[in-house]
């Protein structure tokens, strides 16, 4: 069963749009954002709600990257390797994350508390190297500063 307070967003969220349909994406932010991912059961309350096929909301998880259907960390590492990120070391810091958390593209800590996931563009470009942590923006990142945040994360969980 969904969260009621989960249940009582989704109204709000659908009555702010002339076509319902148009509230797909952030229903679908928001289930995330309370579960941790979006199961089966959000998926089908979301199309009951906006009146379409579960099918149309799997193609929206599907096209969108930032949307998981298993559960992610707590904390989600998005680092950009697209060209001005790649051209100022972006993937040499998604390289050094790989080796700090000792995961890979799309995985997750065993303890669930950091995933990591190489993101195309984060529209960061003037201060690539870039990434996102959830939904705050690092820039001009250093493998240092990544330690130092990783640090942070895991003494106090206030980067």
């Amino acid at each position: 069963m969904l969260p009621e307070g989960l249940l009582k967003k989704f109204d709000q969220v659908i009555a702010r749009y002339p076509l319902k349909r148009s509230a797909i994406v952030p229903l679908l932010l928001f289930t995330q954002d309370e579960i941790g991912y979006i199961t089966d059961e959000a998926i089908q309350e979301i199309a009951r709600r906006v009146e379409v096929r579960p099918i149309e909301v799997i193609e929206d998880i599907s096209y969108y990257s930032m949307l998981h259907r298993k559960p992610i960390g707590k904390y989600n590492f998005q680092v950009c390797t697209n060209i001005s990120c790649l051209l100022r070391g972006g993937q040499e810091i998604f390289e050094h994350c790989k080796k700090r958390l000792s995961i890979g593209h799309r995985e997750t800590t065993p303890d669930g508390l950091f995933s990591l996931e190489e993101a195309e563009c984060l529209g960061a470009c003037t201060g690539a190297p870039a990434m996102q942590l959830n939904y705050e923006y690092y820039e001009d990142l250093t493998p240092e500063k990544i330690d130092t945040l990783i640090e942070k994360l895991k003494g106090n969980g206030k980067p």
